[in-house]
C-alpha cells in the first residue's frame, strides 16, 4: 500500500466520520422533537428526546466501517461487505438475548399473577388488588405494571386500563392473564384467585418449554458466531498478505469476492431464520381496535 493510498484512506474515513455524525444527530434530534413511538410501540411523550441506540446509530456506523475498509483496501465489495455486516451481525447474534428477556418476562408474568392471586384471596377488590400488587411487581414487568396502576388510579375504566396493560407487555401469554382479569372486571364473582392461580401454573410450564427450546436453539447459534469468527480471522489474515489477495484487487476478483461475500451471508441469515423465536398470534388486539 502507497503512501497516497493511505492518505486517501484516511481522507475518506474522517470525510465518513463527518457525515455519520451529521446523520446521527439529525436523527437524533428528530426523535427528540418529534410524537414517535418508543422501541417497545408505546407512544413517546412530546418533547421527549429518543435514546442514542443503536437502531439510531447502525447506517451511520455502517456508512462509516464500509469508507474505512474500502479506503484501506481499495475493494469496494469488502466494504459493501463490512457495511452489511456491521448492520446485520448485531441483528443476528442478540436474537439469543432477545429471546431470554422475552422469557423473562413471560416469567415475571407469572409471578405477578401469583401475587395478585394472593392479594385477590384475602378478599379485596380487583382494583385494589392490582394496585397493592403493584408494589412488588417483578423488575422485567414494573414499568408496565406501574402504567396499569397508575390508570386504575386515575379513574380509567378497568377494562380499558387492562387491555392497554395488555398491549404494553405485547405478548400472547400475558393476554391469557389480562383476559381473566377483564372477565372478573366484568362478572365481579368469585373464584378470580383460584382461576388466576391456575393460570400462573399454565403460564410456569410455558416458561420451562420455552427455555428448552431455546437451549436447543442456542447450540446453532453459537456455531455460527464460531464460523463468523473464523471467516472473519481469515480475511484479516488475508488482507495481511497482500500479494495473496492481489487477484481480488481486479473487476473480475470483485465480482468473485461479492459473490462469495453473498453467499455467506445468505447462509448466515438462513442460519439465523432457522433459530429466530417467532412470537405467536395474540389473543387481545389493541385497545383502540376494540373499543
Amino acid at each position: 500500500m502507497t503512501a497516497a493510498q493511505v492518505v486517501a484512506g484516511v481522507a475518506v474515513l474522517v470525510a465518513a466520520a463527518g457525515v455519520a455524525i451529521v446523520i446521527a444527530a439529525a436523527a437524533g434530534w428528530q426523535g427528540g422533537t418529534s410524537t414517535g413511538r418508543s422501541s417497545r410501540g408505546r407512544p413517546l411523550a412530546v418533547g421527549a428526546r429518543a435514546d442514542w441506540t443503536w437502531a439510531t446509530l447502525r447506517w451511520p456506523a455502517a456508512a462509516a466501517v464500509a469508507a474505512l475498509v474500502w479506503g484501506f483496501t481499495g475493494w469496494p465489495a469488502l466494504g459493501l461487505g463490512a457495511a452489511v455486516a456491521t448492520i446485520g451481525l448485531p441483528a443476528m447474534g442478540g436474537a439469543g438475548s432477545r429471546a431470554v428477556a422475552q422469557i423473562e418476562r413471560v416469567e415475571a408474568v407469572e409471578e405477578w399473577t401469583r401475587r395478585l392471586a394472593d392479594v385477590l384471596a384475602i378478599g379485596v377488590g380487583l382494583e385494589q388488588a392490582v394496585q397493592a400488587a403493584a408494589r412488588t411487581a417483578p423488575g422485567p414487568i414494573a414499568p408496565e405494571v406501574a402504567a396499569l396502576s397508575a390508570r386504575i388510579a386515575a379513574r380509567t375504566s378497568t377494562e380499558t386500563a387492562l387491555r392497554r396493560f395488555a398491549d404494553d407487555l405485547d405478548d400472547p401469554t400475558a393476554d391469557l392473564v389480562v383476559a381473566a382479569l377483564i372477565l372478573a372486571s366484568r362478572r365481579r364473582g368469585p373464584g378470580v384467585a383460584a382461576a388466576l392461580t391456575a393460570i400462573a401454573d399454565s403460564v410456569g410450564e410455558e416458561v420451562a418449554a420455552r427455555r428448552r427450546i431455546e437451549a436447543d436453539r442456542a447450540k446453532p447459534r453459537t456455531t455460527a458466531r464460531a464460523v463468523t469468527g473464523i471467516t472473519l480471522a481469515i480475511v484479516a489474515g488475508g488482507l495481511l498478505n497482500r500479494g495473496y489477495v492481489a487477484p481480488y484487487g481486479t473487476a473480475l476478483g470483485q465480482a468473485v469476492l461479492a459473490a462469495t461475500l453473498g453467499f455467506f451471508g445468505a447462509a448466515l441469515w438462513w442460519m439465523h431464520a432457522m433459530t429466530r423465536t417467532t412470537a405467536p398470534a395474540r389473543i387481545l388486539g389493541a385497545p383502540e381496535a376494540e373499543e
